[in-house]
C-alpha cells in the first residue's frame, strides 16, 4: 500500500535562502514514515503495547529539485519486502505540478525495547504495511560504506539532551548536523552558495548516547565528501555519511 500525505515546506525546514535543507527534506520523509507506521499499528504510540520499535539503518536520498518555503508537496511512501531482520522503505516527493522533486530508499530493522536487541520481523508485522514491489531506485543496492584511510578535518562533539530521541539515543537526523559541522569552511561555503548536496547516503552502525563524545572525521575522495563519526577513543564507528 502506498501511503500519501500532502503538506507544505515550513519555516523549520529551510535555510537563509528559503530553500529546503537536506535535513529538512529528511525530516519531512521521516514524519510521513511515522504516520504510515501509526496507521499500520506499529508506530511510536504503540511501543508501550507492542514493545517494538523501528530503528533506521540506512538512507539513500536524491534531491532532483530544491523546494522553496511554502511549497505544497505530496509525499508518498511504501514498505517493500522484508527478510527476518531487515525491511526497506521507499519515498517519492511530488510538487504541486506532480513533478518528482526527491526520491529516497531506506533500510530498517525492528528492535525489542525490553531486550534492546534486534527481533524478527514477522509476517504479521509486515503484512500490516501491505508491501509494494516497486522501488524509486531500481539500480541501487545498499552496500557497506567504507571508512576512508585518511582524513583532512576533524570536529569533536559531546551529545546533548536535545539530541536524544524516543529510542534513547541520538536522533538519526542529528548525525547529519555533525557531518555538516565537520565540513571544511570552503566546502561549507560552496554548498551553501549553490544550494546543498543533491545526493546523500548514510549508514548507521553504533548508537550515540547522551554524554558520548564523538569525533567527526572528514575526507574527500572520488567526488564524494565523506564523514565518519566515531567514538573519541576509536573503539566504535557510529555512522558514515557520504555527500555529493
Amino acid at each position: 500500500m502506498i501511503f500519501e500525505h500532502k503538506t507544505r515546506v515550513d519555516i523549520g525546514k529551510v535555510n537563509a535562502n528559503a530553500e529546503v535543507t537536506n535535513k529538512g527534506m529528511l525530516a519531512l520523509l521521516e514524519n510521513v514514515a511515522c504516520m504510515h507506521s501509526d496507521k499500520a499499528g506499529f508506530g511510536i504510540r504503540e511501543i508501550p503495547t507492542t514493545r517494538l520499535s523501528w530503528v533506521q539503518l540506512n538512507w539513500r536520498v536524491q534531491i532532483i529539485r530544491r523546494l522553496k518555503y511554502g511549497e505544497e508537496i505530496l509525499i508518498k511512501t511504501w514498505a517493500r519486502d522484508a527478510t527476518k531482520s531487515i525491511t526497506l522503505r521507499d519515498f517519492e516527493v511530488l510538487d504541486s505540478k506532480c513533478k518528482t522533486v526527491c526520491v529516497a530508499t531506506t533500510r530498517w530493522t525492528l528492535t525489542n525495547i525490553d531486550t534492546q536487541g534486534i527481533t524478527k520481523i514477522t509476517d504479521d508485522v509486515i503484512e500490516k504495511y501491505i508491501p509494494e514491489d516497486n522501488t524509486v531506485m531500481p539500480n541501487f543496492e545498499f552496500k557497506k560504506l567504507k571508512e576512508p584511510d585518511t582524513f583532512s578535518n576533524e570536529y569533536i562533539y559531546t551529545t546533548q539532551r536535545r539530541d536524544i530521541d524516543v529510542n534513547k539515543h541520538m536522533h538519526n537526523l542529528n548525525y547529519l548536523d555533525l557531518a555538516y559541522e565537520a565540513l571544511p569552511e570552503n566546502v561549507y561555503k560552496e554548498i551553501t552558495h549553490k544550494g546543498d548536496f543533491e545526493n546523500i547516503e548514510v549508514m548507521y552502525k553504533t548508537a550515540i548516547r547522551l554524554g558520548d563524545i564523538s569525533k567527526c572525521l572528514y575526507s574527500f575522495n572520488e567526488g564524494k565528501h565523506t564523514v565518519a563519526i566515531k567514538s573519541i577513543d576509536d573503539s566504535s564507528l557510529h555512522c558514515i555519511i557520504e555527500l555529493w
